[in-house]
């Protein structure tokens, strides 16, 4: 018996979801691959100004950016900005952050490894730091 998983355009039944617990801002998700060996896959729409709040994943997490602009900060660090096209990765337990820019929205594919432990929002203070 094979243990092959193919996902042809997302999880069957899969509904998109309004996030809003561990996010500020309108956030839509929809389910890839939900669960499989720890693995969770969505695709994650994010309307200017909408962003994470502070968290980490237990293996790391990569992000692969669809559509539009957005920002991404590890905890310490420097807001850096992503377009389409680009990947990123955040170490396991690395506290970080991600969204869409101020006047843009973002679409991006989170691979997310292991458990996913949230923290504190991200305040407009924290997020203001870069400007289109």
């Amino acid at each position: 018996m094979s243990s092959l998983i193919i996902c042809r355009g997302g999880t069957p039944g899969g509904a998109t979801q309004r996030r809003t617990d561990t996010f500020t801002g309108l956030v839509l998700g929809d389910p890839v691959l939900a669960g499989a060996d720890g693995i969770l896959i969505n695709d994650v729409f994010f309307a200017p100004g909408a962003r994470t709040f502070w968290h980490s994943h237990e293996r790391g997490q990569i992000l692969a950016v669809v559509s539009g602009s957005g920002l991404i900060c590890q905890h310490g660090d420097e807001i850096q900005v992503l377009n389409a096209g680009d990947l990123a990765w955040s170490p396991p337990g690395e506290l970080h952050w991600h969204g869409a820019a101020p006047a843009t929205s973002m679409l991006h594919r989170a691979i997310s490894l292991g458990l996913t432990t949230w923290a504190s929002h991200v305040s407009d203070e924290e997020y203001g730091v870069i400007r289109d």
